[in-house]
């Protein structure tokens, strides 16, 4: 065990598995969306337009789950002060806030045929924002402070904060009046559409971890050159070679 594996930082050499997640990621997505754009059947009141749930709902669903990885690793770091749950914490936020990106984009094309705008502050939209910029704000924290023991902590606290606002995000269409549909179950939903819903939910499952995997590493790297102790001062040459340089 070397002096890093001692400090807690990740070993970032192992990034071949990395890749493999995202591969098999990438390649269930075009198998899902394949079945979902060309083999599913129409719906019966929507038509054509619900076929983006084929990647919205699977978005959605792995944006909590990335968040709820964040918040493990931030909370594993406060408790144990390992750097490398401070990488894995770092990388699960940006990933996360990609999709949750990805999950107001897709519900706004969704919405615009469907409810007959782009957005509109229902209560699942509206903590679903909250969630983005929350998390968006826990890079921009991590961006503007250097010292990396107070990064760390500073943004595993916020972090375990802004986390409560996941739960709100899932529940909020059970506890408030919401345009937005309760969740549906494989109970309600029929095998066609379930088949490429599925495919393409394992495949967003797959992508981020690779790529969390891969961004974890990233920060590690970087990680270690924040705490690398400073290069000696190059030695002052010698009185003797005064004159020469003179010459």
């Amino acid at each position: 065990m070397d002096a890093h594996q001692k400090a807690g930082f990740l070993d970032e050499g192992k990034s071949g598995r990395g890749f493999v997640f995202v591969g098999i990621g990438v390649t269930l997505l075009l198998v899902g969306s394949y079945i979902g754009l060309f083999k599913a059947p129409a719906e019966t009141f929507m038509g054509e337009v619900y076929r983006i749930l084929y990647v919205h709902v699977p978005t959605a669903w792995n944006t909590m789950l990335v968040f709820t990885w964040a918040f493990a690793c931030a909370l594993t770091f406060l408790i144990k002060g390992s750097w490398k749950w401070d990488s894995r914490h770092e990388a699960a936020v940006e990933v996360g806030v990609v999709l949750a990106g990805l999950v107001c984009i897709q519900g706004s094309i969704w919405a615009k045929p469907t409810w007959g705008v782009w957005w509109d502050w229902d209560p699942r939209l509206t903590t679903t924002a909250v969630m983005f910029f929350g998390f968006a704000g826990i890079l921009a924290l991590r961006k503007f402070v250097d010292d990396p023991h107070k990064r760390a902590v500073w943004s595993a606290v916020a972090t375990i904060i802004t986390y409560v606002d996941v739960p709100i995000v899932y529940f909020s269409v059970r506890w408030w009046n919401s345009l937005h549909q309760i969740q549906s179950s494989p109970n309600t939903v029929s095998a066609p559409f379930l088949i490429p819903l599925r495919t393409n939910a394992f495949g967003v499952l797959f992508l981020w971890i690779g790529l969390t995997m891969l961004r974890s590493r990233v920060a590690a790297m970087r990680l270690k050159s924040e705490l690398a102790p400073p290069l000696p001062e190059p030695a002052a040459a010698p009185a003797s070679y005064a004159p020469e340089a003179a010459r």
